[in-house]
């Protein structure tokens, strides 16, 4: 479906000729008289980038003949400290401090009365439904297995995300989970640095240049690499399910058990669009989400993130946590976020109106994340008989299944001792 109407319409997109550089808004960066704003938007979003250095190299650049053996490696040099600067910042966040804007709550808490709801492990562990310990013959440290009818609700809660989205009209991809690495970096990845949480493939086996996907943003991102759309076919809304692989590690001790691990699957949302629609299409995003969680019975909040959350692409970024009752503490579920042109410009995507090429505005949003979906839920519908119930809206999904036991079919891990 998705190859019929979206990639062979010559009308609707085409590929336009490879490009090698990045096409950075060299104008506002380089242009001295913006040099304070730059410098103040990397102190606030505590990034990292010198538009000192940048003035500097363009400075060199614009003096160094065409002709010149030394222009290519200038040029390259001021492309890559330009690469190294954030995303400018929307005006209101700019007004935020260190802390997240409450924008508004959804669902009340879920009270227990006299029974002191139980953690995500506990329950699992008490219905035998997740193993997480003893996994080094397999995947080892931060990762999982799910059981049973654990296992049936994450896939009936990617099933209800799935149905969905496409019901209001984005078009699924299946998407690969392998990635050069100018597709991450354009997306606003850091690999190969200290602070990389993306896996990287052996070179010497299987290729110089290949990383696993963290999110399916990355993917969704790359398939419009060098293409050009007409405006009258934007926005155009694109989902996919995916793994995502993650390096990051965490000993916080709010992060422990599946908060935070390797491995997980993940319903992601992008959108590309007009720049004048991209603040209507953010908010958008941030209803669809709203939608979809809000049906599933748990408590959350709804937050605009201040300038140093937000990394370097995004422009402005809504998250939303969950109440998760065991832990007595709220965790982020998803996030949504507004690039504009930081990722288009890197990646070539463009738009076009009158004869004019444009560079699009791409957003992306997380539609559903498991597992700490699965914690919110399992924590905000546990009984005290020792099960936990299905929210009405999943359990089509389930075969009509309203609630989930102890599971007798697969054996509990016990460690045997082996002598050699």
């Amino acid at each position: 479906m998705l190859m019929t109407r979206f990639l062979w319409k010559r009308s609707y997109f085409r590929l336009c000729s490879s490009a090698t550089f990045p096409d950075i808004d060299t104008d506002y960066y380089c242009d001295t008289k913006n040099a304070s704003e730059i410098k103040h938007n990397i102190h606030i979003r505590k990034g990292i980038g010198d538009i000192d250095r940048v003035l500097n190299t363009y400075k060199v650049l614009k003096s160094t003949p065409v002709c010149d053996v030394n222009y290519n490696s200038i040029k390259t040099n001021l492309l890559r400290e330009l690469s190294y600067l954030p995303n400018k910042t929307h005006p209101t966040v700019r007004e935020y401090e260190h802390e997240p804007f409450l924008l508004h709550e959804i669902n009340k808490r879920k009270e227990f009365g006299e029974y002191k709801p139980l953690e995500f492990s506990e329950i699992t562990r008490r219905l035998n439904l997740m193993r997480t310990d003893k996994l080094g013959h397999t995947c080892g440290h931060k990762s999982y297995y799910f059981l049973n009818q654990l296992a049936e609700l994450e896939e009936a809660l990617i099933k209800y995300t799935v149905s969905y989205l496409i019901k209001n009209n984005f078009q699924l991809v299946s998407v690969p989970d392998i990635l050069p690495s100018n597709i991450l970096e354009s997306c606003g990845m850091a690999i190969n640095s200290d602070r990389t949480q993306i896996y990287s493939l052996d070179p010497h086996h299987h290729g110089p240049d290949l990383y696993l996907s963290g999110t399916a943003e990355m993917s969704l991102a790359g398939l419009l690499m060098n293409s050009v759309h007409t405006k009258q076919s934007l926005p155009l809304k694109l989902a996919a399910v995916s793994r995502c692989y993650r390096a990051e590690t965490s000993n916080i001790i709010e992060e422990r058990g599946i908060y935070r691990v390797h491995q997980f699957t993940k319903v992601e949302m992008f959108v590309v669009t007009t720049p004048e629609d991209s603040d209507n299409m953010l908010e958008y995003i941030r209803k669809q989400q709203e939608e979809l969680f809000s049906e599933l019975g748990i408590h959350m909040r709804v937050l605009d993130m201040p300038p140093h959350e937000l990394g370097a692409p995004a422009y402005r970024k809504y998250d939303i946590e969950a109440w998760m009752p065991g832990r007595n503490n709220y965790g982020e579920i998803s996030s949504c976020s507004n690039c504009t042109d930081y990722q288009s410009r890197r990646l070539h995507i463009k738009y076009e109106e009158n004869k004019v090429f444009k560079y699009v505005h791409t957003l992306n949003g997380t539609a559903c994340a498991v597992p700490r979906m699965l914690i919110s839920l399992v924590e905000t519908h546990q009984d005290p008989k020792g099960k936990i119930l299905i929210p009405t809206v999943l359990q089509p999904f389930m075969n009509h299944t309203t609630h989930i036991g102890r599971n007798t079919s697969v054996p509990e891990l016990k460690i045997m001792k082996i002598k050699k």
